[in-house]
């Protein structure tokens, strides 16, 4: 009676493990099944990605076109300017936040004609928001008509100001705004050129300065955000400001020509991907409307510099070397920050060297082996500004 218990167990473990295995063969199967369909599926993403991409390069580069054909110099919005046109591209406000200047430009028959529309520009460039702007330039109309791709995120851009609080010192009334035009556009002040592209029609102009304490004023906008965020991040409010203001200098319509964009100049096919993944645990593309929302840009700007600072340059031990570390590597990224010291992109071959150096000695090689003279230059700027902003916000 026990030889046959034991036969039986015997063979119910026979059979068990053979099922066991069958199970686990199975189990493989299905998920290298779903690993190769996930596969497919990501590089189908990509591929829809870079043609929404190539779409939207495509209507930017015939608005351009366009433009050209209107004034001898199509000028469009970089990381520190703000272009905007008309419906008609006849007039256009040209705002420089690294120099704090406004150029309002039209083309026109006369002087009257002239003087009147540039008065309408440049009282609605000093009292436009940010969320109104991206609703009704035409060149982001434009760019809204492009077909999004599956998973894209998307947001509104907040109702922000972008210069009035620069300009005035509290909401202005329509009667300062209009004393503000009329001190600005007067006939002394408005240049006139021929115009090489309209015959019979002249080029006029005029170019303001803004107040002399306008990127701090700038600054301000965004301290309520900065100070959450740094906080969150573990990072000193100073170098948020010093990033932001090296990448953008305050230019909430940052648009670089890699595309990235914002204040904080986030990339959406490379530090975007990686940080909202950090963020939010799924691998997803940002639209440029979400990154012109000063919350979202700036919760993404820290969070990388989070990422470099904890994960990516965390085997470097001095706070001070890692920390010149994560500026030059916001701009160049990390592989060329290892390169400076061995080589190759290997920072956990070059984090023993790094850490046998002193922090003075780790930013001078930097400022001398790094690869591109950018960031090089960067990483100084950055550094002399996070000092400036330590005297204003103390942190």
């Amino acid at each position: 009676m026990l030889r046959n218990l034991l036969i039986l167990a015997s063979l119910s473990c026979v059979i068990l493990a053979q099922s066991w295995d069958e199970y686990n063969k199975e189990q493989t199967q299905v998920f290298e099944q779903h690993k190769k369909e996930f596969g497919i599926y990501q590089k189908s993403q990509d591929k829809e990605f870079e043609s929404y991409k190539q779409a939207q390069d495509n209507v930017f580069l015939n608005y351009k076109k366009e433009v050209g054909a209107i004034w001898e110099k199509p000028k469009m919005s970089t990381k520190t300017t703000w272009v905007a046109y008309t419906p008609d591209k006849k007039t256009r406000t040209d705002v420089d936040f690294s120099k704090e200047t406004i150029l309002v430009e039209t083309i026109a028959s006369s002087p009257i004609e002239a003087k009147l529309k540039l008065e309408v520009a440049l009282g609605k460039v000093v009292t436009i928001d940010n969320g109104t702007l991206q609703r009704t330039d035409p060149l982001q109309n434009a760019l809204s008509k492009v077909k999004k791709p599956f998973g894209l995120v998307d947001a509104q851009v907040k109702n922000e100001p972008i210069l009035s609080t620069v300009i005035f010192d509290e909401s202005p009334t329509k009667k300062a705004v209009d004393n503000y035009v009329k001190n600005h556009i007067t006939d002394s002040k408005i240049e006139v050129i021929k115009s090489n592209k309209k015959q019979h029609f002249k080029v006029y102009s005029v170019k303001i300065q803004m107040p002399k304490d306008a990127m701090i004023k700038r600054s301000k906008l965004y301290y309520d955000e900065v100070k959450k965020q740094a906080s969150k991040r573990k990072l000193p409010i100073s170098l948020v400001f010093a990033i932001m203001h090296s990448e953008s200098s305050f230019n909430p319509r940052a648009r670089s020509h890699v595309p990235a964009y914002g204040l904080m100049q986030i990339v959406p096919r490379t530090a975007g991907i990686d940080t909202y993944r950090f963020l939010y645990k799924k691998k997803k593309l940002v639209s440029s409307s979400y990154l012109y929302n000063s919350t979202n840009n700036i919760t993404m700007g820290t969070a990388y510099l989070h990422i470099l600072y904890y994960r990516y340059l965390r085997d470097i031990k001095d706070p001070t070397s890692r920390l010149y570390c994560t500026i030059a590597a916001y701009n160049t990224g990390a592989g060329n920050i290892a390169w400076a010291f061995v080589g190759k992109h290997n920072m956990s071959e070059a984090a023993p060297l790094i850490n046998a150096l002193t922090s003075k000695e780790v930013y001078n090689k930097l400022l001398k082996d790094l690869r591109y003279e950018e960031p090089k230059h960067y990483l100084k700027k950055v550094s002399r500004r996070m000092n400036a902003y330590h005297r204003v916000y103390g942190s």
